[in-house]
């Protein structure tokens, strides 16, 4: 028996819409990149405040932007409030997005998922942080996402190198990194 115009055009949809959730799904999923060691004996609440983003790998969504800032918050479900603020000089005005990350496991290593959109995540890997919790360099999901953050606008140069080498060791391309005017 022939299927009508209607019933054929809703099989279609409906296989569209499972395709699109078995597609997208999995994207939802964050793991730790291979060879990404996220730092142990994290103390969550020493790293909460504000941290200026020194250097980069560009991205759409901070395409442009000066004197970043990530502050973060701890909330009484141990779920990170984020909040991350650049200024925009094209349009000479600054922007903000705020977004909420967990940890992926237990709170004391630093491996989270954070989300500014939505059920997509992004990986959030602190994987070098100094003693007294001034310095961070984080990796995302993948080496397409790089971060060097700091308490200050500046850190000494030597420093700035240290975290850059420990970058490349991860798979980062030095070359894309960019230098972030505080």
């Amino acid at each position: 028996m022939p299927f009508s115009t209607s019933a054929l055009i809703r099989a279609t949809a409906m296989a569209l819409v499972i395709t699109g959730a078995a597609v997208a799904l999995p994207g939802c999923a964050v793991s730790v990149p291979p060879g990404v060691q996220p730092v142990s004996n994290f103390d969550a609440s020493k790293y909460m405040g504000t941290w200026y983003e020194l250097a980069r790998l560009d991205h759409r969504f901070e395409k442009g932007l000066t004197q970043v800032t990530a502050t973060y918050s701890l909330n009484s479900d141990g779920s990170v409030t984020v909040l991350n603020r650049g200024y925009d000089a094209a349009k000479q005005k600054w922007r903000e997005a705020e977004g909420k990350a967990h940890f992926l496991g237990q709170a004391d290593k630093a491996a989270l998922k954070v989300s500014f959109f939505g059920p997509f995540y992004g990986g959030y890997n602190v994987v070098s942080l100094d003693d007294q919790y001034h310095t961070a360099l984080v990796i995302g999901s993948s080496p397409d996402y790089m971060w060097i953050l700091s308490r200050s606008k500046t850190i000494p140069e030597t420093q700035r190198q240290a975290l850059l080498e420990k970058a490349q060791t991860l798979g980062i391309d030095l070359a894309q990194v960019i230098r972030v005017e505080q």
